[in-house]
Order: structure tokens, then sequence, then C-alpha cells
């Protein structure tokens, strides 16, 4: 079989620490083309990993012509850049959030639906043992109809949010440019894009849930440019309503694993899933399953994701447990946040 030619759109921090490196498990994947800003460091990127083209423009990159484009710019350009991809016909792994505005988020699922190619967003936890039993748990047995929601997070984000320092798992070579997490023309926000949207991704793929109407209190302490901390109660489609808490943690506090923790309670029964205490439990109509898991089965990776993507472009069968409707669903979400947290009311998804 011929290789699967890859380019990379935003080759920052992240990118170089955890996908690039998954790629490159992969024996059938050639390196076309890299693009970001800064021309020494895309010399360095290009030389060190092999890349054929390297440029600040990222269309140089797609008339080199190729297969899979992980999209892993900042926040603001997901939505131009994955676009471009997916009308070059290139199968797509964009970072999460996949675009700040909710109509470019659903504009990019009708392109992927019409160009027929996949996308797949970085939500990784998605992928991994401990929230696929989950889901299968639900698929099988199910809580019946939502009723409340709790999601919980706290995770490694008061340096970066703060602009004092990076994230535990950057490239230290490579660090984060501040202002992709702390400009929120960027970003779109602080801990909620950064963070919360991984959660989000984790919960309404488990549930289906939809948000349709948030009142959000946000909080920026130690002069930081966006927020730090999030709380936010939703109602979802069908009358279920549901709160949301996001924590910036202190670095030294949450070195290894992120404090991720989902409870959902249904008309039959209820759904827990712990990513710190590597815990999964359901309860329905009257039977409790839980699954046996190992200490760390809740550490992170972002293994399943450029997987999914690679399978596509093989033309194998796979499942997207993170596709692009459930990124749409996340930016929904996270915009009436936001726009709760401006405004001080309640807002309702139009």
């Amino acid at each position: 079989m011929s290789k699967i030619r890859v380019g990379i759109i935003g080759a920052g921090s992240w990118v170089l620490s955890s996908h690039i490196p998954s790629l490159m498990r992969h024996d059938d994947i050639e390196f076309v083309g890299v693009s970001r800003k800064g021309a020494d460091v895309l010399e360095r990127i290009k030389n060190k990993y092999g890349f054929k083209v390297a440029s600040e423009n990222y269309q140089d990159i797609l008339n080199a012509g190729v297969d899979v484009v992980v999209v892993g710019s900042p926040s603001g350009f997901h939505y131009e850049h994955a676009k471009a991809a997916l009308e070059s016909g290139a199968h797509v792994m964009c970072e999460k959030p996949v675009t700040i505005n909710p109509e470019d988020a659903w504009d990019l699922v009708d392109i992927a639906n019409r160009e027929g190619k996949a996308l797949t967003v970085s939500f990784g936890w998605n992928y991994m043992p401990i929230a696929r039993g989950a889901k299968e748990l639900m698929d099988k047995y199910g809580i019946g109809n939502l009723e409340q929601m709790s999601i919980s997070m706290s995770s490694a984000t008061r340096e970066l949010l703060t602009n004092t320092g990076a994230y535990p798992d950057a490239d230290k070579d490579t660090l984060p440019e501040q202002k992709t997490w702390t400009d929120s023309k960027l970003s779109g926000g602080g801990y909620g894009q950064a963070q919360l949207s991984h959660a989000f991704g984790l919960a309404f793929w488990l549930t289906g849930a939809r948000a349709e109407a948030a009142f959000a209190l946000m909080s920026s302490p130690h002069g930081a440019p966006v927020e730090m901390h999030d709380a936010i109660s939703y109602r979802f489609e069908g009358g279920a309503i549901g709160s949301v808490a996001g924590g910036s943690a202190h670095t030294q506090a949450a070195k290894k694993y992120h404090a991720v923790e989902v409870r959902a309670i249904g008309d039959e029964g209820q759904l827990l899933i712990d990513l710190e205490r590597a815990a999964v439990w359901l309860y329905s109509k009257g039977e409790n399953h839980h699954l046996v898991l190992d200490d760390d089965a809740g550490f992170y990776n972002c293994l399943g994701p450029i997987d999914a993507v690679l399978s596509a472009a093989r033309g194998e069968e796979f499942v997207n447990c993170a596709p692009g409707e459930l990124g749409a669903r996340t930016v929904e979400a996270l915009d009436l946040a936001y726009k709760s947290a401006s405004s001080g009311k309640l807002e309702t998804r139009s």
C-alpha cells in the first residue's frame, strides 16, 4: 500500500509532544508538510521529522497533496484550517475546541459529510478503554431519559492561564505561545475552552446531551487575562438540567491526573465515570454494573483520535468516538456559557 500522506497545520507544543509521536507509531505514514509561525522552529521541525515541505502558509501544505491533516493551530483558526483541509480532500483530526463559533462547527460537519471525509476531534479520553467501557454500558443498559448531570473538572492550568508558565506535558523545546491560550480572540476564552471542552466531549458522548440554555459565573484571579474557574448551570434538550464546575489547579497538586467526574441520572438509572479515581459504575433497572480498571486507567493520552483518522485514510472500518457533531455540541455549550458570563443572564440557544 502507498503511504498515508500527512500534513500538520499548527505545529505547536502539544502537537510536538503528543500528535507527532502518536503518528510515528504507524509505519505507513509519510510526513509531507508542516505549517506554523516561526521560520527557525519550522526548519528545526522539518529536519527532525523529515517533512518535505515546511511553510508559514498552510495552503502550501494542502497544495503538496495530503491524505490526512492534523489541525493544531490556535482555536480561532480551526474553522479556516479544517474547512480548507476537508475541501482539499483530506481527512481531518482537529484539536479541541473544534471551533469557537457554533455555526462554524456545524458547517464543518456539513462539509465533512458533503466531501465524504472523516472529521474527528481530539477528545482523547473518548477512545480510551475506561470511556469506551462506560459507553458500552450505556449502550447496553442505559439510564433511561436523562434528568440531571453534573460535570466536574480540575487540571493544572494556573500558570498557563496567568501567563506565568506552561502546562506539565508541554514540549520542552517548544513551549506554548501564551497568547494562543490567553488572547481570547485566538482561544475563545480560558479554562472552559482549554479544558472543559474535554469534559463536555466525554459527557455529551456518553449521554447524547445537547445544551439548550446556560447561566454561568466565571472568575479570573491573579490578574489572569481569561477565566481560570467556571461554575455553570445548564438546561439540556428534553428538560434535563445540570451543573458544571471547572477549576485551574496547582501544577504540583495535579501533576499526573486530571480530576474529571461525570454523574448522570436518568429515570431508569444513573452513571458515574471518575477518571482521577479510575471508576465506572452504572445502575440500571435494579442492577449494578462496575468496570474493573487499573489505577492509571484515566491517565490521559490522545492516541485514539490519531488512530481513527488514519483508519479513515486507509478505508478501514472504525468507530469515530469524537465526531465533528460532538465537537459542535461542545462548542454550543461553551458559547452559551461565555455569553452568559458576559451578559449576567440566562442565555438560550437560538
